[in-house]
């Protein structure tokens, strides 16, 4: 996985691994890709299917996203499945030919939050492309057995890469309780607005309202299943008018809003549009800093807000 070096790539049955590696601002290049030993619980995956996920578009752009910062040439890629072509020597649940989606992040398994069941906040996290760990968008990658999920006949190697994206819906439906009666508002109809949205509806919501600035996504998301989407404007002076469309398009009260953004402005209205005692939960990785209402929200409350991080 992302335990692999840069070298000059590893021969497997006379075909050298090459991957994506990231060399600069906009400078993507297919090298060489040098693969670690097999251990007893790995496996070695031949990637099939590899999503382009924000944060290697960030990475891309910028080298860096929020506090992580490319510092030296890695390789991309995080959202994947693919097929197992060889199993180490104490792995009895998977064989070559299965299909897999990998979880991208290595957790050490013994602190006191993965043993509750919070391995996503392990402070040893090694997780696929976030520097200095490299990432998957390769030929073949060596991954622990455990973090390697079989795939049902019915569920493409495409769709098993995009169960990382939609494990960040679930996680949020799960952080927020969103059950039957739980009308839901958010922000955003990105990928993961959109994956967001189809979670909460799996999660029992009765009813959907989202927002963006751009037609085309907010047509996305009526067709997948949104109750109604209200078009907003990038102009901080627009929220009053905005959360009037938002609640009228609501019909009810917002429940639980969920920013997929990440902005000033779609916190400050998600704040603003959610009902007194509601919930306002944050989605993924927005700007570094955002300036939001705190003390408005806080009068609203009573001390029931809940933020979800």
């Amino acid at each position: 996985m992302g335990k692999g070096g840069q070298s000059h790539g590893e021969i497997k049955d006379g075909e050298e691994n090459m991957a994506a590696w990231l060399l600069g601002v906009n400078n993507l290049k297919i090298q060489p890709f040098t693969l670690p030993p097999l251990g007893p619980n790995d496996v070695r995956v031949r990637m099939k299917a590899v999503g382009i996920c924000g944060s290697d578009v960030h990475f891309l752009k910028a080298m860096r996203l929020a506090d992580f910062i490319v510092k030296e040439p890695m390789v991309l890629g995080h959202e994947c499945a693919g097929i197992i072509e060889e199993v180490g020597s104490g792995v009895s649940t998977l064989v070559p030919g299965d299909r897999v989606a990998l979880e991208p992040g290595i957790s050490c398994w013994r602190c006191n939050l993965c043993i509750e069941g919070r391995y996503n906040l392990c402070p040893e996290m090694k997780f696929f492309a976030t520097p200095p760990v490299h990432g998957s968008l390769a030929n073949q990658v060596v991954h622990p057995a455990d973090l390697c999920f079989k795939l049902p006949e019915n569920v493409s190697l495409e769709e098993g890469a995009m169960c990382e994206p939609l494990s960040v819906g679930v996680h949020a439906c799960r952080r927020a309780n969103i059950g039957p009666e739980t009308n839901v508002l958010i922000m955003g109809a990105g990928p993961i607005g959109l994956v967001t949205m189809l979670a909460a509806r799996a999660f029992g919501t009765p009813r959907i309202v989202i927002v963006d600035v751009d037609d085309h996504r907010l047509s996305v998301a009526k067709n997948l299943g949104a109750d109604e989407t209200v078009k907003v404007s990038t102009n901080v002076q627009d929220i009053g008018e905005e959360v009037a469309q938002i609640h009228k398009a609501m019909i009810g009260g917002v429940d639980v809003s969920f920013d997929c953004v990440g902005f000033s402005k779609t916190m400050s209205t998600a704040m603003r549009a959610t009902r007194a005692g509601g919930k306002v939960c944050l989605v993924g990785m927005g700007h570094t800093e955002m300036t939001v209402p705190l003390t408005p929200a806080a009068a609203r409350t009573h001390g029931h807000y809940a933020w979800s991080f």
